[in-house]
């Protein structure tokens, strides 16, 4: 299920936060479970009742949900389809087995249970159900009881999965489950792991404790000794525990008697932690809600500490929420460090990008397919002669998208042709391509999924508020942003959006307009300028400026910078090929060097795959060749955006070399309905390193000792590889690389020492582009 529009609770959150959502029946929550909302396929006819336990709609409901759930995290873990075999159960001697039972929901424990499936095979089993278990009083032990498991899903080597009944009851002898304290499942587990004779993972009193973020915290300032952020916290009847005081200097605590009737005192309140010491030099406050109720909800409010009015406004919206033992806090708020910025020549010059079409020919010119048709809004498009059939429509409004798809699709039907599949590679047409696969019935991403990953910061806020599934949930991965369309977004954004931050077109390509930005003024600046010199596409052809020139405040994030390139097909991924960026010059964002494949750790490559492929799947990017640049701090993988085709500039060229796999052809496979055959672990042949070229910093070099006649010819002769990106030696304010060159190796060391060589004698190479400092971080 798709949002177009940022989500957030009834009251507002900021862009950037995590939403309330429904806890679901472990959690405590009613209701039917959500419908539709998991990626791939099963067979549902399946034996999900347990005999002597019926369930009723509701709860079936549920069951159905999370047997659905489970299927879906094996199938993204590449593991099989869970086999039922409950027609025949499963017998053995009661009492004897090792049986360790889990009860909950499937995302949270798989990793045990895989784990437990390989030390334990058969022995470590899933309930999706209470109906599953059932408690029975413990012989010789008053007060106590067994617990015994009539059917599960058990766990086996290999991630291999079975639906099991049991006859007669297996008794467990260790029970792990996913608690809560309110009505439905959550209450039913608790009930079913008090008292029993077997260990227990979990209890519902211990719970409520763990959950409670403000009785955390105390407790770490108090017995730990742990710094904490410096705190003002109402609540309304706290738990024996919070009683007696405060926890630290910078920890307040405020017992309020009711919660009408609380203005005064909370203005006070606030007004006295808003000027006191221990906030030091924080700009702003946080305005959240604590309790376990609360708990994996972590909506918040951001204020200017100047906002006396607007913090204790929300504090008494909140008092409205509070339940007994609940509160709300007003919090300080440490931005992150901020790395240190120069415009010396250290870094390197700015530099600009540009993705360029390439036509559906391979590297030797031969068809990609048997039959090509192309549209195209240029009708002297040199592509027109080098296909079957040519349609000449302008594509460029793209505010037509729908009515252009109805279009193009009756002219499809009126020549009579008769297509498999329809797929683009140019950033400005993809939601055009989805609404007219859809027109025409052809298999496509949907046009939601396509629009969601066009718009760069409603991708960040839909994945920020995106806690699965997949999981990992892809909210780990997005960054906080905030849409700009006028001067007063901007001036809310600087509130809301941790400085330095990163300002950039939300349609664009290439990074063209990207800017680092430290302050509000520098925001202020930059809007301006992009707002009156990028208007619309005749500014600068190419760059997305079709889709119009509308800016976004991401929060800035220090790590090094990959590209992911990912084959996926009903969901399931089918390959990734993973490189690194050189460093960018601040305060651009510009490629300046690249090296494949990957030098990370295989850990940490796993982790950028896994990263790349759940933001893909949170999206709804189920079938195609994606491109998604990240970040990978210490933190783990961070999102830059996602770009719903396949990597442009050399990536093609490069994965096809090294790895033997033709993106483009597996992208029309893909849009074909066509599972492409490819290899399940692809190793590199060797390794590319390679460079930027740009007319600003190389037209001497670029007319003379490394001209396109000269790099061509040293191409062919096999001791670099070339790829051209523009035609001509034109230079401009956003300016484009001209071309990117490379040499390959037998390592990684070889390669770079070949091209620096290269670089050198042909002038690519200087002061103000150091293209060792470059090539320095593939080290």
């Amino acid at each position: 299920m798709l949002s177009l529009d940022p989500s957030g609770p009834e009251w507002d959150c900021p862009l950037g936060s995590k939403d309330l959502e429904e806890e679901g029946p472990w959690g405590g929550g009613s209701g039917l479970p959500p419908t539709g909302c998991f990626p791939g396929s099963w067979r549902q006819d399946v034996g999900l009742d347990c005999k002597g336990s019926p369930e009723g709609a509701e709860a079936r409901a549920w069951t159905v949900y999370y047997y659905s759930l489970l299927q879906s995290c094996l199938q993204q873990a590449g593991l099989p389809e869970t086999q039922d075999r409950s027609q025949v159960p499963r017998t053995g001697c009661p009492g004897a087995e090792v049986t360790l039972c889990v009860l909950g929901s499937p995302s949270t424990f798989l990793p045990v249970l895989l784990e437990g499936g390989v030390q334990s095979p058969g022995n470590m089993l899933l309930c999706l159900s209470p109906a599953w278990l059932m408690k029975v009083p413990a012989p010789g032990q008053p007060g106590e009881a067994a617990l015994l498991v009539s059917k599960a899903v058990s766990f086996h080597p290999g991630g291999l999965t079975f639906l099991d009944d049991f006859v007669p009851p297996r008794r467990a002898t260790y029970f792990l489950a996913g608690l809560g304290l309110g009505p439905g499942r959550g209450r039913e587990a608790a009930e079913l792991a008090r008292d029993l004779i077997c260990p227990t993972g979990a209890s519902a009193e211990l719970a409520r404790l763990l959950e409670d973020r403000l009785l955390t915290r105390q407790l770490l300032a108090q017995q730990g000794a742990v710094a904490v952020p410096a705190t003002l916290a109402f609540t309304y009847k706290p738990p024996g525990l919070l009683q007696g005081g405060d926890a630290s200097p910078g920890l307040r605590l405020v017992e309020l008697s009711g919660k009408e009737g609380q203005e005064t005192l909370v203005k006070e309140e606030v007004e006295t932690f808003l000027r006191s010491e221990a906030l030091g030099d924080v700009l702003q406050v946080a305005v959240k809600l604590s309790g376990w109720r609360w708990r994996g909800r972590q909506a918040f409010r951001l204020y200017p500490r100047a906002e006396l009015g607007a913090v204790v406004d929300t504090v008494l919206a909140l008092l409205e929420k509070l339940e007994e033992e609940e509160g709300v806090l007003v919090e300080a708020v440490y931005p992150p460090v901020r790395l240190p910025c120069s415009d010396g020549p250290s870094l390197g010059p700015g530099l600009a990008v540009r993705i360029c079409a390439v036509v559906c020919r391979t590297q030797g010119d031969r068809p990609l397919l048997s039959k090509l048709h192309l549209v195209e809004s240029d009708p002297n498009h040199f592509a027109s002669q080098l296909v079957q059939t040519f349609i000449h429509f302008d594509v460029t409004e793209h505010q037509r998208d729908e009515e252009n798809a109805r279009l193009l699709a009756e002219l499809v039907r009126a020549r009579g042709l008769k297509l498999d599949g329809c797929f683009s590679y140019w950033d400005d047409c993809l939601v055009l391509t989805a609404l007219l696969c859809q027109e025409l019935g052809l298999p496509c991403c949907p046009p939601a999924a396509m629009r969601l990953a066009k718009h760069k910061s409603r991708t960040q806020l839909h994945l920020l508020c995106h806690h699965g599934p997949p999981w990992p949930a892809p909210s780990l991965h997005a960054v906080p942003c905030c849409p700009l369309e006028s001067e007063a977004d901007v001036e809310r954004a600087v509130h809301q959006v941790p400085l330095p931050g990163v300002m950039k077109l939300e349609f664009g390509a290439g990074a063209v307009g990207t800017r680092l930005v430290k302050d509000a003024p520098q925001c202020h600046e930059h809007f301006s300028r992009i707002t009156r010199d990028l208007q619309g596409e005749a500014d600068h052809p190419g760059i997305g400026l079709g889709w119009g020139n509308a800016m976004l405040l991401m929060e800035f994030v220090d790590g090094t910078e990959h590209d992911v390139d990912l084959v996926l097909f009903g969901g399931r991924l089918l390959a990734a090929f993973v490189s690194d960026n050189g460093p960018t010059k601040l305060p651009g964002f510009t490629e300046t060097a690249a090296c494949m494949p990957t030098g990370l750790a295989p850990e940490q490559e796993a982790q950028m795959v896994q990263a790349a492929f759940r933001c893909c799947l949170g999206c709804g990017l189920l079938d195609g060749v994606f491109n998604v640049e990240l970040k990978l701090t210490g933190a783990g993988p961070r999102l830059i955006e996602i770009n719903p085709r396949m990597g442009g500039f050399y990536l093609r060229d490069w994965i096809l070399e090294l790895y033997g796999v033709d993106l483009l052809l597996a992208a029309a496979m893909v849009a074909c309905g066509l599972c492409p055959a490819l290899p399940t672990h692809p190793r590199a042949r060797g390794h590319l390193v390679g460079v930027m070229c740009l007319v600003s910093q190389h037209l001497q070099a670029l007319s003379s000792t490394a001209s396109r006649e000269t790099l061509q010819a040293l191409h062919d002769r096999g001791l670099l590889r070339l790829n051209l990106l523009e035609e001509a030696l034109v230079p401009g304010e956003y300016e484009e690389p001209y071309c990117s060159v490379a040499c390959a190796g037998s390592s990684p060391i070889e390669a770079r020492l070949r091209l620096l060589g290269l670089c050198q004698g042909l002038g690519i190479d200087g002061p103000n582009y150091p293209v060792a400092h470059f090539l320095s971080h593939f080290k």
